[in-house]
This record gives structure tokens, sequence and C-alpha cells, in this order.
């Protein structure tokens, strides 16, 4: 059977220069890792307007499965703005008040997720205490033997200390960016160079792994057996926009699979270059690509 995936919170509609585009870490995650060969699901929350109904159109014909995506007749639909500087770099406003702040535990997503393989979840669903106490419930509901994966993804001001180390300690993968470790050394007093300070985190939150990437730099794995570094592929960058969902997705599946750290690597690596040579955040994916994990 094929691995059972799920992403866990927000989805939202990016309004990109040149039109809109589905995103949401959660949501991008799903896409990539059904795209690899997963059963991939999406638990989130819509409004009942039209971008709510768009967005289940669209998730339903990347063969993601929807039908834990609760509707909102109330609040709309998350979207933020986004405006991309002269590298590429995505600048988001992420609109506030949204579906996906009032996420909800039902019976339905914690059967399922009793069930799964790999969950991956962040910061940003977590930016209401409400929202913050159903993510982590959710999480919970995960098997011991699961993969979770928290993408940290800081964005704006839409975190706290106390939701990053509570979901520190659900969770058995770290995945962080560059300007996001910086972040996190004053809270945890981390020092050293990023090797000792993945180091660090790896033994105080009892890690499995954690994926540090680095840009143009590539990106550095760490766990109790070892580390793992990749130089990055070279790239022309059209946008960044889900380039690190699409690490994580390659992440998650090759640590399913049983690979090491240095089999993830590349293959992590050649994903994200190729989110990042095509606009937005889900771009089809090549056959050299697709389906790399399908089992069934």
């Amino acid at each position: 059977m094929p691995y059972r995936i799920a992403g866990i919170g927000e989805i939202l509609w990016d309004l990109l220069p040149e039109g809109r585009q589905l995103g949401g870490a959660p949501a991008n995650f799903a896409y990539q890792t059904r795209a690899l060969g997963a059963d991939s699901l999406v638990i989130t929350r819509v409004g009942t307007d039209e971008l709510g109904e768009e967005t289940l159109r669209r998730l339903t014909g990347a063969g993601i499965d929807v039908h834990l995506v609760q509707r909102d007749p109330v609040a709309p639909t998350g979207t933020a703005s986004v405006q991309l500087a002269a590298d590429g770099q995505p600048q988001f406003i992420i609109h506030e008040d949204v579906a996906w702040d009032r996420l909800e535990v039902t019976p339905a997503a914690v059967q399922t997720l009793s069930q799964i393989d790999a969950v991956c979840f962040g910061t940003l669903a977590q930016r209401t205490p409400s929202a913050s106490a159903a993510v982590q419930a959710l999480v919970k509901a995960t098997p011991a033997s699961a993969v979770r994966v928290f993408d940290l993804n800081l964005r704006q001001h839409y975190h706290s200390p106390q939701v990053i180390e509570r979901s520190l300690e659900l969770a058995t993968v770290l995945k962080l960016n560059e300007t996001e470790l910086p972040a996190l050394a004053p809270q945890f007093n981390l020092a050293g160079p990023p090797k000792d300070q993945l180091a660090q985190l790896l033994q105080r939150f009892e890690l499995d792994l954690i994926a540090l990437t680095l840009g143009s730099k590539g990106s550095m794995l760490a766990s109790p057996q070892g580390f793992s570094h990749h130089p990055g592929l070279p790239v022309k960058v059209v946008d960044t926009v889900g380039a690190g969902d699409a690490f994580t997705a390659a992440l998650t599946l090759g640590r399913l699979a049983g690979w090491s750290l240095d089999e993830i690597q590349p293959f992590a690596n050649e994903l994200a270059r190729h989110v990042c040579a095509h606009a937005g955040a889900t771009p089809p994916l090549p056959p050299a690509l697709a389906h790399r994990f399908r089992t069934s």
C-alpha cells in the first residue's frame, strides 16, 4: 500500500503578481507527497465561499483526499498577498480571522490520523490558542510509529516561544531554514556553528532528524547517527514559493522508505530546484521525479 500522509493546518490562496495560486505549507506538502506516489490528505478549514469551492476542486484534481477539509459558514477562505523580491524570495502578508484559524478536532480526523504514516504541521496554523490546541491534539492522535514533521515555517509575528517548544516536543523531525535557526538560538541557548546547534536541538528534544535548508548553499541533515551536507544545485530561480515544502515532502518519504541521509539529500534538493525553476508552489513534476515512492 502507498504511504498515508497528512498535512495539518493552513490552506490559503497566494495572491501572486501573475495571479492567484493555491498554497499553504500543509497543502503544498500534500500535493508534493501525492505527486511522489503517496496517499495524501489535508486537514484544514475553508469558507463556504467561492475560494473554498475552488480549493476543494483544486485539491481533488490533484488527487488529494479532501474528506477532512472542514467548511466554515462565517469565516472566509484564507488568502495571502505575496510580493517577490529581486532574488525571487516571497514576502507574505497573511490575512487574519480566516477559516483555518477555526480548525477543529473531529472524530473522523482522529480516526484517520490513528492510521497515518507521517504528518506535517507548522507554526502558522497555530497562531490562535484554539487552533494551536486543535493542531497539537491532531498530531497527538498519530501512532507512535508515525513520522511527525514540524516545519517551523516562521511567518510575520504568527508564532510564539510556547508554540514552538510544544511543537518540538511532539515532533520526531524538525525542518527549518537558514533564517529560522538563528531565531531559535536565543530561545534554546544554542551556541556554536549550525552543526553544533542542530546537535543541541537533537539532544534536547530527542529528535530523529533535523533538516536545515540553506538556500543556494544546499542543505544539512542531522540525526543522532550523523550529519550530511549537500552543496545545492544550480538553478535559474523564477520564485522560491513552495521549494521548502517540496524538500520536506522528499525528506518525509525518504525517511519512510528507510533511505540514508546521503540518499535523501540529492533527491530533496532536486525536487526543491524543480519548484524554484517554475512559478508557483506546485508545478507538475517531470517523469524522473514523479511517483518515485509509489508502492502499489
